[in-house]
């Protein structure tokens, strides 16, 4: 079955830097869009940046420039370099795959 398990996040200062890993099993990898959404307090799940199978990538502009979004088909993982972190950055973040979620990573930013 699909499984996507995300790591990396934490507490880090604003203007600090994360990066997240999500782990994708049970599938093709190669062969689908892979996601990053964030959901904050309060807040609709929103998309953060995606790449397609091709690595297209495509941002919100809320974080273009700052984050980046990346995949590794050799090793079934997709990854999220988040810079210049923002306090309205925090939230949790989730890898998704159409169809499928991970269980979310809490990223805080905060001084």
């Amino acid at each position: 079955q699909v499984q996507l398990v995300e790591s990396g996040g934490g507490l880090v200062q604003p203007g600090g830097s994360l990066r997240l890993s999500c782990a994708a099993s049970g599938y093709i990898f190669s062969m689908y869009m892979m996601a990053w959404y964030r959901q904050a307090p309060g807040k609709q799940r929103e998309l953060v940046a995606q790449i397609t199978s091709g690595g297209t990538t495509m941002y919100a502009d809320s974080v273009r420039g700052r984050f980046t979004i990346s995949r590794d088909n050799a090793k079934n993982t997709l990854s999220l370099q988040m810079n210049s972190l923002k306090p309205e950055d925090t939230a949790v973040y989730y890898c998704n795959r159409h169809g499928y979620w991970g269980q979310g990573t809490q990223v805080t930013v905060s001084s």
